[in-house]
């Protein structure tokens, strides 16, 4: 762990930054968490790979590992397969938050009756982002339960970052298409879209440039791992570029197999440049968040 926080800091100095900001890690019940981890080891059908869980730790030694690694701001991933789920684990992200400043309060969502009630509670009680995961949940984004959630998600300026890409494994309402017409009738909402959208890398690029609000998290995309199954295009690099101010840092800690750095490594390597980095490590998170210190 020692080693893995001295890398970080490396590519801290290099760049200048004052800290990280990741948009996309994981915390959740122990219970919760727990099962995630049970899927993983039992190599089950979404993922069909081995995958081992470099951080598995208790939480306050997850905690004090993402701080070493000087990340200023977190989220708390979580989000339901079933209804009913989803205003328990809101309630618990609501607790997890008032406890651990550091954390952006984190809240979910599922199609569901009574689902525009706990997400208009959770937004007043100070929910900066939410987690959507169409690939988990196995639900449609138009499904009309949602209609009136996203307009009040757009109307608030609170983004969500969704799962919504069809990697690692296809789901009926995964991929750009569904989304595409979501964002047609909600062109304000402040999406993030999981993973880069792998692996359908650019057409959820597209998607950004078609729509100002759209943004898309870096989790788990150009690392070795993910490049052995769904590499990114060399041809897209361009556009990549070009929405440097749309790119934000996403690493899936703790639910990763390799160590945090690699992901940074991975972003390096790329070879857009510091001042690319520097905005999706921080000062992209910042302009969306507002002010980290």
């Amino acid at each position: 762990m020692e080693d893995d926080s001295l890398d970080v800091l490396r590519f801290r100095e290099r760049l200048g930054l004052p800290g990280i900001v990741d948009v996309h890690t994981h915390f959740m019940p122990e219970r919760v968490l727990r099962k995630v981890w049970a899927y993983f080891d039992s190599v089950g059908p979404l993922t069909g790979m081995e995958w081992p869980i470099t951080y598995r730790h208790e939480e306050e030694q997850r905690l004090a590992l993402i701080r070493s690694f000087g990340v200023l701001r977190f989220t708390s991933m979580l989000y339901p397969h079933k209804p009913g789920m989803a205003r328990w684990l809101n309630g618990w992200a609501a607790d997890f938050a008032a406890r651990v400043p550091d954390c952006l309060h984190t809240a979910t969502l599922f199609p569901e009756e009574g689902v525009e009630v706990y997400v208009k509670e959770a937004v007043e009680s100070g929910a900066r982002v939410f987690k959507s995961h169409l690939q988990v949940g196995a639900y449609d984004p138009n499904d009309p339960l949602l209609e009136p959630v996203w307009g009040l998600l757009a109307e608030a300026g609170v983004p969500v970052v969704m799962h919504c890409g069809s990697g690692p494994a296809p789901g009926r309402f995964t991929g750009p298409g569904p989304v595409g017409r979501l964002l047609a009738r909600h062109p304000r909402l402040r999406l993030i879209v999981a993973h880069m959208g792998m692996p359908e890398y650019g057409e959820f690029l597209a998607l950004a440039q078609a729509y100002a609000e759209v943004r898309l998290d870096t989790t788990m995309a150009f690392t070795d791992f993910s490049e052995g199954f769904s590499p990114f295009p060399a041809a897209e690099r361009g556009r990549l570029a070009d929405l440097g101010d749309r790119i934000l840092l996403g690493t899936d800690v703790p639910n990763i197999p390799y160590p945090y750095a690699h992901q940074l490594e991975a972003l390096e390597r790329l070879g857009l440049g510091d001042a690319w980095l520097r905005a999706v490590c921080y000062r992209n998170a910042e302009a969306l968040f507002g002010p980290v210190v």
